[in-house]
């Protein structure tokens, strides 16, 4: 090694331990001097009240029936008693799958044909 090359790494580590302190002065600065505001009882008192309900809302939509689409006929279920009727559908596997099948191609029916528009000239 030369002199010159020792000089050269001496002075590449010189400079990468002074941009890393003047890095960490600003760094340690802008912390200082920005603040996040703080989380007040009211807030607090707010979010708690906001999950309460939001907890009382999910949990009455998970455990009482309901009516998703009427007209098509699907509905909310509890998971128990979907269970239990599945269950009960699946005892005899012929029938349950030509009723699921049936369902599959009411469900995906293709819509009517729209009414043409009469030519202008009748």
């Amino acid at each position: 090694m030369t002199v010159q090359t020792i000089n050269r790494a001496s002075g590449a580590a010189l400079g990468l331990i002074l941009v890393s302190a003047i890095f960490a002065v600003l760094t340690l600065a802008v912390k200082l001097s920005v603040q996040a505001p703080l989380v007040t009882a009211d807030r607090d008192a707010e979010r708690t009240k906001a999950l309460a309900e939001i907890t009382t809302t999910e949990t009455a939509a998970l455990s009482q029936p309901a009516w998703i689409d009427q007209a098509k006929g699907v509905v909310r279920l509890p998971i128990e008693t979907a269970q239990k009727l599945a269950a009960q559908q699946w005892v005899n596997p012929a029938a349950a799958r030509a009723e699921l099948i049936a369902r599959q191609e009411k469900a995906s029916a293709e819509l009517p044909k729209a009414p043409e528009k009469p030519s202008a000239f009748e």
